[in-house]
């Protein structure tokens, strides 16, 4: 482990925030999800296979309600307001928010490009559950990310954790906007993101060319 893993495993750990500044809990959860990249990336394959934005309002989201429950618990989980929540709790409140989120991914698909989101979303928990309820991140990621750290997160410290390949060990430069560290969980969800906002709108354009 890393010279901060002690600490980490002792209680929540900071959350990475940009070196002077400090991430709010939504932040702290939303911005470490190189995922959002996926979101702008699928809306331009949509529009150079000939989709039209239209598809969108007609996908059928099952169990959204849940995914977007179990967010809200991470935002405040990792709050001031959960401050007095012991450690052993709030990690497994953490396991089991975000196992709420495979599962609402996994009565959905059906729909093209969300087997990968699934697949990357179950590597994501196995690190997680693998390593007491937090995603380890690689000292050296969160350094190339430019990342300090500041409050409580759902991540550790870590520089040999278990399952290594599933964790944080990837990392955005810092001069990249949303800069964070990820995994390769998160790459297979980014894809599967954006094929399933292409495949969407393209629908869409079938239905009406």
């Amino acid at each position: 482990m890393g010279p901060n893993s002690a600490v980490a495993a002792a209680g929540r750990v900071p959350p990475a925030a940009p070196a002077g500044g400090a991430a709010s809990p939504a932040a702290a959860i939303l911005g470490r999800v190189f995922v959002l990249y996926a979101i702008p990336l699928g809306l331009v394959a949509g529009r150079m296979i000939g989709g039209r934005l239209e598809g969108l309002q007609r996908v059928a989201i099952r169990w959204g309600p849940l995914a977007l429950a179990a967010l809200v618990v991470q935002i405040l989980l990792f709050s001031p307001l959960a401050a007095g929540v012991p450690d052993v709790a709030a990690r497994a409140i953490y396991v089991a928010s975000t196992a709420a989120v495979l599962v609402a991914v996994a009565a959905n698909l059906r729909l093209a490009g969300v087997p990968l989101v699934a697949a990357g979303a179950a590597a994501n928990l196995a690190a997680i559950v693998a390593n007491g309820g937090a995603m380890p991140a690689d000292p050296g990621a969160l350094a190339t990310a430019g990342i300090a750290l500041g409050g409580p997160s759902n991540s550790i410290v870590s520089a040999d954790p278990l399952l290594r390949p599933l964790t944080d060990i990837f990392a955005l430069p810092a001069v990249v906007p949303l800069a964070n560290v990820f995994s390769v969980g998160d790459v297979l969800i980014g894809f599967g993101i954006a094929i399933a906002i292409a495949a969407a709108m393209r629908r869409g354009a079938e239905r009406h060319p």
